[in-house]
């Protein structure tokens, strides 16, 4: 009877918002009596909560690419982005040697506040132990994440001698400003991961902090960045366009067009603004520099975006699992729905693998849109198009001649990760002393023979069939010393400094300084 409970109330939720409807009662019905059929006949015994979760999944899948299924228990996970926080003791770790090594303490944390100290191993979580058991990233989270204000043992070797701490877990943020920082004397970065209920305040602060030292232009970076809340879109676009302006507007069978406009005084509406975008920015982020495009307020620079333009709306079940159902479509500020095609569900997740091999992301005369997807912007109606995406009003090819194989192995293999872990474990009292500031070591700081040497000899040493091949090297040199430096940089001070040094191979936004300084901004004619 339990299962038949679970089946009934499972699809009731699903259901009851459509309830008026005959057909959908009808079709509830029906599927609540196969399953109950199932239970009562089947020749073995059936999970019957597994097939009514994947009766859900497939019933989704039938609508669109973004309607979701999220079951109870990875539903908190699946939250932490958008909430901008999770519940833990606050380290950065990393599995090395089949050993659980704290990489960095979150600031403020309650792990920091105890005295846990990067480079510390933890071996064993409530008196159990979790060195060398072949332990993987997501139990080590399970583990160590709980409820707010519970306790965790945790035993650390710090060089040889065991410590024990006794850490009550607490609220970590997860920050979507990844890096805040002058690339120069006027021009402000800001980098944003995602759209938070955290977002807008970061952005601010940021904003803040720039605009004290200095910043007349921004560079908002985009790039990856694939979306979250609307309503951090929407006020983070706030923060950038004056008066009442439109921002985005969207519209549904079920609802009905509902606008989303300017507010309020932003702390950026005048000023030089540019949005980053690549591929794989998408949603909100679309929201953003759509919103931007269409009133000529910034610059777009990059290649198109991923096109996704349908609106869902998180619909909790009763038995803590939750759907994400798509309610509407969402249109820019000129009408542009950018969503790209999904009704080939196949199709639609080979897109961005198409781009690629159709040449767009190479040659921008390889995008083919049709005049009906033409739209004018609202200033000073440049042309500019819907139908799937933001086209960029700038646009960068992907830059591979660096990449090869060897260089994919190293980073793919944890071997430039592990290798500077150990290396900052050692020596981080010398180079904090040699460079005690991010700017002193990007100047300064050179990946010489020397340290190559050894680099090479710790992946010998620890994968034997990663075979060092001298060709491959030297074409990629320039990008594995960057890399290698940022996640030095990383590991000294944070994921700010750590872009502050890898964002020299960014060529999306060395395009973007280029484009100006060499005043080309101006020739666009934006928000005049």
């Amino acid at each position: 009877m339990q299962h038949k409970f679970f089946l009934l109330f499972s699809f009731v939720s699903l259901f009851s918002f459509a309830q008026q409807n005959n057909n959908t009662i009808n079709a509830s019905q029906k599927i609540t009596e196969v399953l109950l059929n199932v239970d009562r006949y089947y020749v073995d015994a059936p999970n019957i909560p597994k097939l009514t979760e994947t009766a859900i999944v497939s019933l989704l899948e039938e609508l669109d690419p973004h309607s979701t299924y999220i079951p109870k228990e990875e539903l908190d996970d699946a939250q932490m982005t958008i909430n901008g926080s999770f519940v833990g003791i606050g380290v950065r770790f990393q599995l090395m040697k089949d050993t659980i090594s704290v990489v960095a303490t979150i600031p403020g944390g309650p792990s920091e506040k105890l005295g846990i100290l990067p480079g510390d191993q933890i071996v064993q979580v409530d008196g159990n132990n979790v060195a060398g058991i072949g332990i993987k990233n997501d139990q080590v989270r399970q583990k160590l994440m709980g409820d707010l204000g519970t306790k965790v043992k945790v035993t650390v070797n710090r060089k040889g001698k065991l410590l024990d701490f006794n850490i009550t877990r607490d609220k970590i943020p997860v920050f979507s400003v990844d890096a805040a920082y002058m690339i120069d004397k006027e021009i402000g970065y800001i980098k944003l991961n995602s759209f938070s209920k955290t977002t807008v305040q970061e952005v601010q602060t940021a904003l803040q902090m720039l605009k004290s030292q200095g910043m007349k232009t921004l560079i908002f970076d985009l790039q990856s960045n694939g979306g979250g809340l609307l309503d951090a879109a929407h006020k983070l676009a706030d923060e950038f366009l004056s008066g009442d302006k439109l921002i985005v507007y969207s519209e549904g069978r079920a609802q009905p067009r509902y606008d989303l406009k300017a507010m309020k005084k932003g702390l950026f509406e005048e000023g030089q603004l540019v949005i980053l975008t690549d591929e794989y920015a998408a949603s909100a982020s679309e929201i953003l520099s759509g919103a931007i495009q269409d009133w000529d307020r910034g610059l777009i620079v990059g290649r198109r975006t991923y096109g996704k333009g349908l609106v869902q709306r998180p619909m909790p079940l009763s038995d803590g699992s939750e759907i994400r159902l798509t309610i509407a479509r969402y249109y820019t500020p000129t009408g542009r729905h950018i969503q790209k095609p999904y009704q080939d569900t196949e199709t639609y997740r080979k897109d961005l693998s198409q781009r690629y091999l159709n040449g767009e992301f190479f040659l921008k005369d390889s995008i083919k849109l049709p005049d009906s997807l033409m739209y004018k912007t609202l200033k000073t109606k440049r042309t500019v198009y819907g139908g799937g995406g933001i086209m960029p009003d700038v646009f960068v090819p992907l830059d591979t001649t660096e990449s090869t194989t060897y260089f994919a192995d190293l980073i793919q293999g944890g071997h430039v990760n592990s290798f500077i872990f150990k290396y900052v474990n050692e020596n981080r009292a010398a180079l904090l002393k040699s460079y005690p500031s991010i700017k002193e070591f990007k100047t300064n700081f050179v990946c010489d023979a020397q340290f190559m040497d050894s680099f090479f000899a710790y992946v010998a040493q620890e994968d034997s069939t990663l075979k060092y091949n001298e060709t491959e090297y030297r074409r990629s040199e320039n990008l594995l010393k960057l890399r290698l430096k940022s996640v030095i940089a990383q590991d000294l001070w944070g994921t700010n400094e750590m872009f502050q040094i890898y964002n020299d191979t960014n060529e999306i936004l060395q395009e973007a300084i280029k484009q100006i300084q060499s005043k080309n901004y101006a020739n666009f004619n934006l928000d005049k």
